[in-house]
């Protein structure tokens, strides 16, 4: 989880605050130079879901955005982080089921147990709505920390549905992941000779854990040594519009954020996260796959997406590895992401 995501919640907006359902209306998005700007709920995996649309001309080729956390859209921000893109692709948002807006839609949803498989499940789902809803092919899939595992997942379950998956601060597979961050810093707090660190960082031992709070408590750490050595983004980035602001919607989010921690490290370090084993999905794709990675990166680290990059088999594949960026998205991260997507010159 990034601090930037722990802002607000989604407030619903007047224009779905009426419709009983607040579905996303039917677009006519089969001819050129139509703009296309929607905000509701889709019924996907028998909830109703967030989603939002937004492009400039309905012709561009349609990008969905797989968000970290699992509990931290990025819909409150992404018109600041990405709204230029939108005179050249169209660009999806989506709050995954346990959170933000979906989470508030659903409050039942506490009870249930978040997976892998059924989230796997939401995002092809509504990669196949939007297909049909744009009048594409196919899409682009793109997806950072949380978000490039279960974008894996969805590109290995229904890999027709996409053109190709940009990854981002790339998780690979929990015990490997798991001991690169702890063993690094270990290793950059005793040549600080940060003791208060040194002294947290072993009092947990080396993973795995059982105790849900470890993986904060690393988590801390590794946002302050990369905090160290990268350029971070600019705060207005992480500023939410003031629409998703309000008290509830506030309320609504945290209560989704806290309940998809748990479900993701579980009570005793057997959420989803001890799970995460994405060389055992398969190492061959049918899609380009391009992966970009901070050189300060403590959470997932360079080192190990570069061997799990080495090890896949794909019609194209591309490794970015950006100076000054860590595991958080920056400026060079957003413009490296660009870079790749103009160059797949999709139509």
């Amino acid at each position: 989880m990034t601090r930037y995501f722990l802002a607000a919640m989604l407030l619903l907006l007047p224009m779905c605050a009426s419709a009983k359902n607040a579905n996303i209306p039917v677009v006519k998005c089969s001819h050129d130079n139509r703009a296309v700007n929607e905000e509701g709920f889709v019924s996907i995996g028998g909830i109703q879901q967030w989603v939002t649309i937004h492009g400039a001309d309905c012709s561009n080729p349609v990008l969905l955005m797989i968000h970290g956390g699992p509990g931290n859209p990025l819909s409150p921000y992404a018109a600041k982080v990405y709204g230029a893109w939108e005179k050249e692709f169209t660009i999806v948002q989506w709050d995954q089921r346990g959170a933000g807006k979906t989470f508030g839609r659903n409050p039942g949803m506490a009870d249930s147990e978040l997976t892998i498989e059924q989230m796997t499940q939401d995002g092809t789902e509504l990669a196949s709505y939007l297909i049909r809803h744009l009048h594409k092919k196919k899409i682009i899939l793109t997806g950072g920390s949380w978000g490039s595992y279960l974008s894996v997942h969805m590109a290995k379950s229904r890999p027709e549905l996409f053109h190709a998956y940009i990854g981002a601060g790339q998780m690979v597979n929990y015990a490997q992941n798991q001991a690169s961050s702890y063993q690094k810093i270990l290793a950059l707090a005793n040549a600080a000779n940060d003791t208060k660190t040194l002294s947290a960082i072993n009092a947990l031992g080396p993973p795995p854990w059982t105790n849900p709070r470890n993986f904060g408590i690393l988590r801390r750490a590794t946002r302050v040594y990369e905090a160290k050595s990268t350029t971070p983004a600019p705060e207005s980035w992480w500023v939410p519009s003031p629409e998703y602001t309000t008290p509830a919607m506030q309320a609504d989010y945290e209560a989704g954020e806290d309940y998809s921690y748990l479900q993701f490290v579980g009570l005793a370090g057997n959420g989803m996260l001890s799970r995460v084993d994405l060389p055992k999905l398969g190492l061959t794709f049918e899609m380009p796959i391009f992966l970009i990675q901070g050189e300060q990166d403590l959470v997932t680290t360079p080192e190990v997406a570069k061997n799990y990059y080495d090890s896949i088999a794909a019609p194209k594949k591309e490794y970015v590895l950006l100076a000054r960026t860590g595991h958080d998205p920056n400026e060079a991260m957003i413009d490296a992401q660009y870079k790749i997507l103009k160059s797949l010159a999709i139509k």
